[in-house]
């Protein structure tokens, strides 16, 4: 392995009324046995005790304000104000075990030219216990993995380690999106360069009622303007894939609905999903199963 101790990474982390979660991101960034470099929170407006959170660190960390805009555009602030090699993205309300920096940036260090390093996640719910684990991923080429709706990257927003000048050279995260905009930053990148992984649930993902994926019609919108932008691209191998990638995007979105109980839309993706890829109805041949076990 060579040695990384020159390496710079700045983290940055969006924060919208998280400060009951805040402290608990930031100071599992300083246990980190890899340091950063520096910490940027953008405060995207909050009205909460965000501010009272931040001011306790005093130059600990580089604190930014500025108008509600959303979690893309407060992450597009810190890409503009970040000053190390590679950047990492934080989620205010996600956690990162010790060694995640330190992992990611071993990747790196074995490949250079990778264009994002990801790492392995596990999920946990508001009394810290953990729900799913998954430690595992794949890397290299994975855009057409991505197009076709494999679990590739586990809580992007919180997982991502990426060199500074990429995340520059992509345009940063997409301002239209809400809840798909990680998907569409690191398609982006799959679609350019290799990716790596580094083994193991090192990044923790907060379950709640505020979560912003929960926001199912924002998915949708994000989503069908994601793959709109993917399939805007002429590569054949892209296009291969394009009625299974749009076939399997409604079939999750019919299941959602579904699991909401909003039939209509269920319906609608229901029949969406079966007009691009008819393989899908055996998937939901399923439904009145499901939809039995619910009412017994």
């Amino acid at each position: 392995m060579r040695d990384h101790a020159v390496k710079t990474i700045s983290v940055i982390i969006p924060a919208y009324n998280y400060a009951r979660y805040l402290r608990e991101a930031i100071d599992s960034v300083f246990a980190q046995t890899y340091p950063a470099s520096e910490v940027i929170v953008v405060d995207d407006g909050s009205t909460d005790d965000t501010p009272e959170v931040l001011a306790a660190y005093g130059n600990r960390i580089r604190a930014i304000r500025q108008q509600n805009q959303g979690v893309s555009a407060a992450r597009n602030s810190g890409i503009a104000a970040a000053r190390g090699e590679y950047v990492a993205f934080l989620d205010a309300d996600d956690l990162w075990q010790p060694a995640v920096l330190e992992a990611q940036l071993a990747r790196f260090d074995a490949d250079p030219n990778f264009g994002l390093v990801y790492c392995g996640a596990e999920s946990f719910d508001t009394e810290g216990r953990t729900l799913h684990v998954l430690p595992d991923g794949i890397e290299g080429r994975v855009a057409i993995n991505m197009l076709r709706h494999e679990p590739v990257i586990a809580a992007p927003g919180s997982n991502m380690m990426v060199p500074r000048r990429v995340a520059e050279e992509i345009g940063g995260f997409d301002t239209r999106m809400i809840g798909s905009e990680d998907w569409d930053f690191s398609y982006r990148v799959a679609s350019r360069y290799a990716i790596g992984f580094a083994a193991g649930p090192l990044v923790r993902y907060r379950m709640h009622g505020s979560g912003a994926h929960r926001n199912i019609p924002e998915m949708e919108k994000g989503m069908l303007l994601a793959l709109e932008k993917a399939f805007a691209s002429p590569d054949p191998a892209v296009q291969s894939v394009r009625n299974l990638s749009y076939g399997r995007l409604h079939r999750v979105l019919a299941g959602c609905y579904f699991e909401t109980r909003r039939p209509s839309r269920f319906a609608w993706h229901f029949l969406q999903s079966l007009r691009y890829d008819a393989r899908n109805l055996g998937y939901f041949a399923a439904y009145p199963l499901r939809l039995f076990s619910r009412l017994t």
